[in-house]
């Protein structure tokens, strides 16, 4: 019985007993005398079992036929098991099967086909959208087998508008700053400029090494490629602490894991060529009037797209002109114009830039320059000298003066030697004792100390 019925109950009880009256037990059950008079005919009749709704245990008037019902759960465990209740029902409309969600939920549990997993949640401050579209646009890869074993995992990248949820996205082999670039002028060219881009601290977008000493004393921290373009683009780079600080893009990654893997199965897709085409004609369409949502200011914040663009999203290296008027940048030399003679660029730093088309520019504060490739740098030519020699000094001769001085000076190792030898044998014809300390260079004895008072001669 239901908190109504029970409550019912004790009420015609009371009446039973004759503590109520009919009419005190309408208003206590909210019901009119003459319906209190029913319910009290019904619970002398049946006793608890006439409380009890007569509708309960009969099938609902609107519920589906068991033919229609059958046909819908082998239809869906034939082509979509592993598809969720909303979009199964999805594509069952779009079959001439119109379901709602729910229900197919419920029918799922009850069959067992379904389990109900339940997700511990964790607090999150919630940030509020930015209020015009272009203000903010979250980036991010998602490395996925999106082909399912039709070819190798790939990267999507996704970008997402912070106002509305409006979706741009393009498939490539792996997540570089150059699939960065070409998912970023995809966006641009299409609906122009953003004001700002959020991005997670992958090494594309965050710089991991050491700026120079004069960056560091003048404030201004080390940039990877895209912070470079997006900062001469003037878009603010904003670098996301955690995943769930872009959670925008970050649930439309889950989102696109579900649906588009379910897509490019159901159509046969198995090339990154073909799903980037069905992509931009058919499903990324669909998918943004599905979930687009209005954004709170109807005013688009994006700019209009500045000229030069793929200049701007290239690869950019500062190299330093040599005495010779080259320039070497990833193994390859550039000799220079003579028609840059007055730029006086020797020991001057020029930017190499290395478009996506392959097309190498030198710029010099804005100038490009002319020059021709070398195939090798020229090699200097050096004169040979021989190498020189240390002169050896004859050794002298017997008869030489420097072996004639008197007094050994001059004699070497083996005089000395001597000299040593026959001071320890005159030392022990005198027998004068030891005295405990080491002999003299010159081979004689060192001579005891008084252990007593020293004599004083006599006078």
């Amino acid at each position: 019985m239901s908190r109504k019925e029970r409550k019912r109950l004790a009420i015609m009880a009371g009446v039973k007993r004759e503590e109520l009256t009919l009419v005190q037990a309408g208003g206590l059950m909210g019901v009119s005398y003459r319906q209190v008079k029913r319910v009290w005919r019904r619970y002398q009749d049946q006793g608890d079992a006439g409380l009890v709704h007569r509708l309960r245990g009969r099938a609902s008037l609107r519920r589906v036929a068991p033919e229609r019902r059958a046909r819908i759960l082998a239809r869906v465990q034939e082509r979509y098991a592993d598809f969720g209740p909303t979009l199964a029902a999805e594509y069952l409309t779009q079959e001439g099967l119109p379901i709602d969600h729910e229900t197919l939920r419920r029918w799922l549990l009850a069959a067992g086909s379904r389990e109900v997993r339940r997700r511990r949640q964790q607090h999150r401050q919630w940030r509020e959208r930015k209020p015009c579209f272009g203000a903010m646009v979250q980036l991010d890869g998602s490395d996925h087998d999106w082909f399912e074993g039709r070819r190798d995992r790939a990267v999507l990248m996704v970008m997402v508008d912070d106002a509305t949820g409006h979706v741009w996205a393009q498939f490539f082999e792996q997540e570089t700053t150059r699939a960065s670039y070409d998912l970023f002028e995809g966006w641009v060219r299409r609906w122009g400029l953003p004001r700002s881009v959020y991005a997670d601290r992958d090494s594309i977008y965050r710089c991991e090494g050491v700026g120079s000493i004069a960056d560091q004393l003048a404030g201004k921290e080390p940039q990877t490629q895209f912070g470079r373009a997006m900062e001469q683009l003037g878009v603010e780079l904003i670098l996301a602490n955690s995943p769930q600080a872009k959670g925008r893009v970050e649930r439309m990654n889950g989102t696109l894991q579900d649906r588009l893997v379910k897509a490019l199965r159901l159509e046969g897709i198995g090339e990154m060529a073909a799903a980037d085409e069905y992509l931009r004609k058919a499903f990324l369409p669909a998918l943004n009037r599905r979930f687009k949502v209005p954004s709170a200011s109807e005013v688009d914040l994006h700019q209009v797209v500045p000229p030069g663009l793929a200049e701007v999203l290239s690869w950019e290296e500062e190299r330093v002109v040599q005495g010779d008027w080259t320039l070497s940048c990833a193994k390859r030399v550039y000799q220079l114009d003579r028609q840059h003679e007055n730029l006086s660029l020797v020991r001057r730093k020029v930017i190499v830039r290395t478009l996506r088309s392959g097309t190498i520019q030198l710029v010099y504060r804005g100038t490009k320059l002319r020059y021709r490739e070398l195939a090798e740098r020229p090699h200097r030519q050096v004169p040979s000298v021989p190498p020189v020699q240390a002169a050896q000094s004859p050794k002298p001769a017997g008869k030489h003066p420097w072996r004639r001085f008197a007094a050994g000076i001059g004699q070497g190792r083996e005089f000395w030697r001597k000299q040593k030898e026959a001071g320890a044998a005159a030392s022990r014809r005198l027998s004068l004792g030891n005295s405990g300390r080491p002999s003299l260079r010159s081979g004689l004895p060192t001579f005891p100390r008084d252990k007593g008072k020293v004599k004083q001669p006599a006078r």
